[in-house]
């Protein structure tokens, strides 16, 4: 069996990435800048063939998703799995809101994410855990294939951290540009590499 590889991709822009606002699991559309990048990347994707295209469930993601989808002829599965963190309390907030009504709650987010939970909302260990779950059940599925996932910033830094081995303590230390790529590899012994990091090669400077 050959190697399984594995694209991962965050949604295009939207409106509260602008504004700074904390999405979570709220079903926030892409501007018309968002759009635009998912086609950049639909015309410019770093691979020929695909076997699969699969998407968190919320518009974003499916958006962009089916936009890439354009060029494969494919279906795009939604996965809840793939979900963003659920902000609970936070979501539609902006960091300063956050940090007013919540300072020591703001402050342990960004010092100790691998310990923090949210108010009403997810810890990264849950999204990692449900992420991490689908993503080893869709690579055995497709072993020796290709396959797309598009998601979101949060939970894909939880999918890379487990595939680094790096602790959810270093969570912030990896970025997630939108319509960022990242390409995963599995060998015949289910082995991971990263072969591509939040790359943008396919948007303009004017684009990112």
């Amino acid at each position: 069996m050959g190697i399984t590889k594995i694209i991962l991709v965050r949604h295009g822009q939207t409106a509260w990435n602008l504004n700074g606002k904390y999405q979570g699991q709220s079903d926030v559309p892409l501007t018309e800048r968002g759009k635009k990048q998912a086609e950049l990347l639909r015309d410019h994707f770093p691979v020929e063939q695909v076997d699969a295209i699969y998407s968190s469930d919320l518009c974003r993601a499916r958006v962009t998703a089916e936009t890439i989808a354009e060029h494969f002829d494919l279906p795009v599965q939604q996965e809840p799995a793939f979900r963003e963190l659920a902000f609970g309390d936070w979501e539609s907030l902006t960091y300063q809101q956050i940090v007013e009504g919540w300072p020591e709650g703001m402050a342990n987010f960004l010092e100790h994410p691998d310990i923090m939970r949210i108010p009403h909302g997810e810890t990264f260990a849950e999204v990692q855990q449900r992420g991490m779950k689908r993503l080893r059940e869709l690579s055995a599925k497709h072993a020796g294939g290709t396959f797309v996932v598009v998601c979101h910033g949060a939970i894909l830094r939880t999918i890379l951290c487990a595939v680094l081995g790096m602790p959810l303590a270093n969570v912030w230390r990896i970025r997630q540009f939108n319509t960022a790529v990242d390409i995963l590899t599995l060998d015949k012994d289910n082995f991971p590499q990263l072969e591509l990091l939040n790359s943008t090669e396919h948007l303009p400077a004017d684009m990112k």
